[in-house]
């Protein structure tokens, strides 16, 4: 069989093997029921649905006929790791965040910067530690042994 759509082969490849991944991984947590879904439930169906729109994807790139095989460009690194990087950024440091972005301000209180980092952070902790009851580590491995 020829590939006659490459970016369309590699992108159904990339979305069937993500959403495996997800899939696979969301089995180590409790599914609960429909009326009470528990935290697998989600990441199970949504791995699903990306392996299945990834292999549409893949399908219709060995189907559909395309006049110049849609090659693959170079990929963009820049791009990728600045993203990706902002994004670990974000999760590691969100106290730290919130203190740079408060600095753009007209206005810059440390009482008020510190007063919002821990509602920021003691809210990210409520909602989604104890309110979703995910199994999210607080501290990092280097601080608790």
């Amino acid at each position: 069989m020829k590939i006659k759509s490459q970016k369309d082969f590699w992108s159904g490849i990339m979305f069937v093997t993500a959403g495996v991944s997800f899939a696979w991984g969301a089995t180590t947590y409790s599914f609960g029921s429909s009326a009470r879904p528990g935290p697998g439930y989600f990441p199970f169906g949504l791995g699903v649905l990306m392996a299945l729109l990834g292999a549409f994807i893949l399908f219709e790139s060995l189907v559909v006929e395309t006049e110049d095989g849609e090659p693959i460009g170079k990929w963009a690194w820049k791009p990728l790791l600045t993203i990706s990087a902002s994004v670990a950024v974000f999760g590691w440091a969100l106290p730290l965040l919130v203190i740079i972005a408060s600095l753009a301000g007209d206005e810059f209180h440390w009482k008020d910067v510190l007063l919002n980092c821990i509602v920021l952070t003691v809210g990210s902790w409520a909602i989604f530690i104890w309110g979703l009851k995910l199994i999210i580590p607080l501290w990092p491995k280097f601080i608790t042994g």
